[in-house]
């Protein structure tokens, strides 16, 4: 019996051991929102306008030795849109721009990301905002900063894509339709 219990012990012991010796593929990463920022970059009358989305959250699971096998959900929340003057702020939550009372969440979810160069990456995903979702790519510049991971990009959408500007505000002479989101995602483990 000792035998008997000794060998499942030894045997329970070696599994433990592989599975604690078996390498981590992938971090799961949490942003800092101290250090992190996305921000809407728009010509309004031919004037470049940057607005600043003071609250949002990304997850990211990232192993530099296996992008491919990567992952990135961000969540915008649409109120915290911050233009720099109160009044601007409420009128772009409002049903004609993001309808933040319906949508109160811009989201970006990632399909697939793909090494190009030394800290660089292809990222493609659904991007869904005031419920339209399209497909998008762009892309993204990985750097080691300490313990951190800093990943930076940019990508460009069209707002009347989103419905971002609707009845009057559908004339892009006023707001042009270009818009161009910037990110800069600082992570801790």
């Amino acid at each position: 019996m000792f035998t008997r219990t000794f060998g499942k012990t030894a045997r329970w012991i070696a599994v433990a051991t592989a599975c604690i010796a078996l390498p981590v593929f992938a971090a799961a990463l949490k942003a800092d929102a101290s250090k992190s920022s996305v921000t809407a970059t728009f010509k309004q009358l031919n004037v470049p306008v940057d607005a600043k989305f003071k609250k949002f959250d990304a997850q990211i699971t990232y192993d530099a030795a296996k992008p491919e096998a990567s992952k990135a959900n961000v969540d915008i929340d649409i109120a915290s849109f911050d233009l720099g003057d109160p009044d601007y702020n409420k009128e772009v939550l409002k049903k004609e721009w993001f309808n933040a009372a319906q949508f109160p969440k811009a989201s970006f979810v990632s399909s697939s990301i793909k090494p190009v160069a030394a800290g660089k990456l292809d990222v493609a995903g659904k991007l869904t905002i005031k419920g339209k979702t399209t497909d998008v790519h762009f892309p993204l510049n990985v750097k080691k900063d300490g313990n951190a991971q800093v990943f930076e990009g940019a990508l460009p959408i069209k707002r009347l894509t989103y419905n971002i500007g609707e009845g009057e505000w559908k004339d892009t002479s006023m707001v042009a339709d270009e818009v161009l989101i910037k990110f800069r995602v600082v992570t801790v483990q």
